[in-house]
C-alpha cells in the first residue's frame, strides 16, 4: 500500500511513517491541508490518514474533496475528537474509517489493510498465481509450499505483479506504489529489486522482462 499521512505534529507524522514502513506500507507526509491536496492530485494513494484539525485547508474540507474527486482513495480520520457526533460527522464528510487518539499502531495498520481491500472487493485476501501464494495480511509468501524470505520491497513488488494477474507492471508503477515521493524517477531500484526477487523465488524463473516496458509474471503451467 501507499498512503498519505496528513498530520501537523511533525514528530508524530515521522513516527507514523517509520512505523508503517516497518509494516511494508509506504507513507508520504503532509503537514497541512493545502500540501495534502496537492500531493493527492499528483500521486496515486491507496489511503489517506487524515487529522481533522490541521493548518491550511481544514481536514473536513480535505476529506470532502477526496470523497468527491478521488473516490478510489480511502480516508481514515485520525483525530482526538472522539465524541459520537464527531465520528458521525466524519463519516458524513466521506471518511471510510475513524480512529481516535491515542491509538495503537497495530490497530491503524489493520484498519489500513482492511481499507486497502475495499476497492477490489472481488480480489481474495490471499493471492495465488500458479505455485505462488501470497498473504498480504500475514506478510507471508510461498512457492510450492516453500516459505519465501523476502525483503519488504521484494514482497511489495511481488504483490503488485500478482495483483496484475499476468499483466504488465512498469518500473514507473513500481516506483509509484512501492517507493515514496522522494524516489528518483530515474532510479534503478525497481530493476534491482526485481533481480533479487527472481533469485528469492528460485528456478524456474517466474518473471518476464518486457524490455522498455516493464515486468509480468509468467503464465502458470497447465
Amino acid at each position: 500500500m501507499r498512503v498519505l499521512v496528513v498530520e501537523d505534529e511533525e514528530y508524530l507524522a515521522e513516527a507514523l511513517r517509520e512505523g508503517l514502513r516497518l509494516e511494508a506500507i509506504t507513507a508520504d507526509i503532509a503537514l497541512d491541508g493545502d500540501t495534502a491536496l496537492e500531493r493527492i492530485s499528483v500521486n496515486d494513494y491507496d489511503a489517506v490518514v487524515l487529522d481533522r484539525d490541521i493548518p491550511g485547508t481544514h481536514g473536513d474540507q480535505v476529506c470532502r474533496i477526496i470523497a468527491e474527486n478521488h473516490p478510489a482513495v480511502r480516508v481514515l480520520m485520525l483525530t482526538a475528537a472522539g465524541r459520537l457526533r464527531d465520528k458521525v460527522g466524519g463519516f458524513e464528510l466521506g471518511a471510510d474509517d475513524y480512529l481516535t487518539k491515542p491509538f495503537a499502531l497495530a490497530e491503524l495498520v489493520v484498519r489500513l489493510r482492511a481499507l486497502g481491500r475495499r476497492p477490489a472487493a472481488s480480489a481474495p485476501p490471499v493471492l495465488t498465481w500458479g505455485e505462488l501464494r501470497l498473504d498480504p495480511f500475514r506478510h507471508e509468501a510461498y512457492r510450492a509450499g516453500r516459505y519465501l524470505r523476502l525483503t519488504r520491497k521484494q514482497f511489495a513488488v511481488l504483490e503488485l505483479l500478482m495483483r496484475a494477474g499476468g499483466g504488465l507492471v512498469s518500473a514507473e508503477t513500481m516506483l509509484e506504489k512501492v517507493w515514496d515521493e522522494h524516489a528518483d524517477p530515474f532510479s534503478t531500484a525497481p530493476r534491482v529489486t526485481v533481480s533479487t526477487l527472481r533469485k528469492a523465488l528460485g528456478d524456474p524463473d517466474l518473471i518476464t522482462t518486457v524490455h522498455g516496458s516493464g515486468y509480468r509474471l509468467r503464465e502458470p503451467a497447465p
